[in-house]
């Protein structure tokens, strides 16, 4: 319950930094997965943000109306659309990165490198304990 409630509160005030930045939560995500693959397609994107291909695609849709990104069918397999960022896109990446330093920042506030090493440990064991 502790690990439950404290995931939800950061995640919320996560959101809320990334909204004052103007963002949100989904749109860093998309944003940062995209830039962290290149040209990523759908299917692969989904899959690292860990959602379903009908909502990343409810996502994708108004971040291309917005101009963040662009979709292009891949030549090899015209099924797949390769997602690209727009310069707009890279700003609004760039941006919300800043805010994301400084959340996290703000969210170690006095724990050590160790302390924050051996909360890595822990956070990977329960992960692992859940697997098995």
């Amino acid at each position: 319950m502790n690990l439950g409630r404290t995931a939800k509160l950061v995640t919320q005030a996560f959101d809320a930094a990334l909204v004052e930045a103007g963002g949100t939560l989904p749109v860093w995500l998309t944003l940062l997965s995209v830039k962290s693959s290149e040209l990523a397609n759908q299917r692969e994107l989904a899959g690292m943000i860990g959602i379903q291909g009908a909502t990343l695609t409810h996502h994708l849709n108004a971040m291309e109306v917005q101009g963040l990104l662009t979709r292009r069918r891949d030549p090899v397999n015209r099924r797949v659309h390769m997602v690209e960022l727009t310069e707009a896109g890279e700003a609004l990446f760039e941006t919300l990165r800043q805010a994301a330093l400084v959340f996290d920042k703000r969210l170690r506030t006095g724990l050590s490198d160790e302390r924050l090493a051996e909360f890595a440990q822990v956070l990977a064991a329960l992960r692992e304990n859940v697997g098995s």
